[in-house]
């Protein structure tokens, strides 16, 4: 049975391209559909190119099961992949897919997570601390921001001369390396 997978995803999508192409080529496996909340993401676009369908959804829609759920059985989802997506995950979306929602974090968790902790903030953050190593955690989605069960983390060094620009440059590689493969492991249950 092919395992069907819903990205939610509303920035920049290279995180969510990375996936599309990376799960393009796995055997039953499928991105069925990216949900943005801004119609205006490159996401979007980047979607359309790889014809993977979009759905735009506002944040009334998106709190709501009556409307959120529907569309997913629609596409018959299995999982969830979250890449650059900021709202918060209702409560009702957690039961619904138990343990079957991946987000990716730019820093080695539990350190600079929670709620506004997203892109060059947290970079800023780390450098702020003096941090020496950062990297990335793979986790899976629970009710409270960046707290969920670790699936993976990979760390790389932060060095004195770095702006954010630069950490976050360096934690990019771990993000493209590293999502697919612990996602894969997720949906192949290793």
């Amino acid at each position: 049975m092919t395992k069907n997978i819903a990205i939610f995803a509303s920035g920049t999508g290279t995180n969510a391209e990375n996936l599309i192409r990376f799960f393009a080529d796995e055997p039953d496996t499928a991105i069925v559909l990216l949900l943005s909340s801004k119609a205006e993401a490159p996401v979007v676009g980047k979607a359309r190119q790889h014809h993977i369908p979009v759905e735009i959804c506002s944040k009334f829609f998106f709190t709501a099961a009556s409307s959120l759920l529907p569309l997913l059985v629609r596409y018959e989802v299995h999982y969830i992949l979250l890449a650059g997506f900021l709202c918060f995950i209702p409560p009702f979306l957690l039961a619904a897919f138990p343990k079957r929602i991946v987000n990716i974090h730019p820093s080695l968790l539990p350190k600079h997570g929670g709620k506004g902790m997203y892109g060059l903030h947290v970079h800023t953050a780390v450098l702020q601390e003096h941090e020496t190593v950062s990297g990335i955690t793979i986790h899976l989605v629970n009710e409270h921001y960046d707290q969920g069960a670790i699936l993976c983390q990979k760390s790389c060094p932060v060095y004195p001369t770095d702006s954010p620009a630069t950490l976050a440059g360096r934690v990019h590689l771990l993000e493209k390396k590293w999502y697919p493969i612990a996602v894969k492991d997720v949906i192949k249950d290793k």
